[in-house]
């Protein structure tokens, strides 16, 4: 087995690798500027230092990329990426919220959000059938470094679905490296495309995977910082709209190519984290994860049937509690909010397609294929309806 540890700096496409470590390399620069708006296209918004969620004060990202067995029937393209509200430091609860848009997917630890209003830990990307040995995995940590505490009893650890590339009955995530991806949790730039819970992933019948954004948002006691990463696997080819294009009707070719396997042809999911620094209460984080559809509306999404989409949105800035045992919250008011609706659409939208244009083309399981999003291609469309930037 080949794993990558990906350090945050790196932006590395996995495809059918040699065996080797690769530990914080960069790659060359053509491959690392390829972000959306590196290529012109149009996203609404003025994004933060790093345009990813890690522009959010105290928010720290890891993941560990598995990529192994060639292109045999136990071939391994899979991972976990794990994002930290406040560091793998401290074990303190930060407001939370989340929404179901469809439920054909699992992310755990959301009924005690609801209860509670907080989110206790790390949010866990990983595929489906790995959600087990990740939660396992997490509490095992939070009892390593937090003794005694209970913190960590009850995960959120969410997934999709990655058995087109990835042998997912091999069960090839480990503790091990969900271990790695708590350890190497770390602020700055944010590997993107096949990297960490989304080495395996399909979106729009492209290459998916992680992506990230962030806004810069003006709001009383602000400004204030809005970060997003996806875990994206989902989408029809027809749906695909980028900068309100209609791709999918142009680009029919480059469908993703079976070898000997034989899979449920399932439509998969997406995962949606929103992190912000902005005071907020637990229902108004729910109100945010709630505008996370209207982005995937504007890229085309339907929500089909056998879609999982769920979203978690948290604020860094946790209650405290006074002398007198008195914990004080603090919250915008409720008509001072929408500059942090449209900062989640606007970022959602882009970190979605900075999933699409970072990942590259991957052969997995059996010899099955899935081809990138054709850049060059979408470029000209771009400037063909008048939508390409400078």
């Amino acid at each position: 087995m080949y794993l990558y540890r990906l350090k945050s700096c790196l932006f590395l496409a996995c495809g059918v690798a040699p065996a080797m470590l690769l530990l914080g390399l960069t790659l060359p620069p053509a491959q690392a500027a390829d972000r959306a708006r590196a290529l012109g296209i149009p996203f609404a918004g003025t994004p933060g230092p790093l345009n990813a969620i890690t522009d959010v004060d105290g928010v720290t990202v890891g993941q560990t990329t598995i990529v192994s067995g060639g292109t045999s029937a136990h071939a391994a393209r899979t991972g976990v990426t794990v994002v930290f509200p406040r560091g793998n430091q401290t074990d303190q609860p930060v407001p939370a919220g989340w929404y179901r848009l469809n439920g054909n997917g699992e992310m755990t630890g959301t009924s005690w959000i609801t209860e509670t209003g907080l989110l206790e830990g790390p949010v866990v990307l990983t595929n489906t059938h790995s959600v087990g040995v990740a939660h396992d995995a997490v509490i095992a940590w939070g009892q390593q470094h937090f003794a005694g505490t209970d913190t960590y009893s009850l995960p959120v650890v969410a997934e999709t679905w990655d058995g087109f590339l990835n042998d997912i009955n091999g069960f090839h995530v480990q503790p091990k490296h969900v271990i790695d991806a708590l350890n190497s949790a770390r602020g700055g730039p944010v590997a993107e495309g096949n990297v960490g819970g989304g080495t395996g992933m399909v979106a729009y019948r492209f290459k998916g995977g992680i992506g990230t954004a962030s806004r810069m948002v003006t709001a009383p006691g602000g400004p204030y910082t809005l970060g997003v990463l996806v875990q994206a696997n989902y989408g029809k080819r027809q749906q695909l709209t980028i900068a309100g294009i209609p791709l999918g009707e142009v680009f029919t070719d480059r469908m993703p190519e079976r070898g000997q396997t034989k899979t449920t042809g399932r439509q998969g999911s997406i995962i949606v984290v929103v992190a912000t620094d902005a005071p907020l209460l637990p229902h108004q984080l729910d109100r945010l994860a709630r505008r996370v559809p209207l982005a995937l509306g504007k890229l085309g999404s339907l929500a089909t049937n056998s879609s999982g989409d769920l979203f978690v949105a948290f604020s860094t800035r946790a209650p405290t509690t006074d002398s007198d045992g008195v914990q004080r919250w603090q919250a915008l008011p409720r008509d001072q909010i929408d500059p942090l609706f449209a900062a989640t659409v606007e970022a959602t939208e882009e970190a979605v397609v900075n999933a699409l244009v970072a990942a590259r083309t991957t052969e997995g399981v059996n010899g099955n294929k899935v081809y990138q999003l054709p850049l060059r291609r979408l470029q000209e469309q771009l400037r063909h309806h008048h939508r390409l930037r400078p």
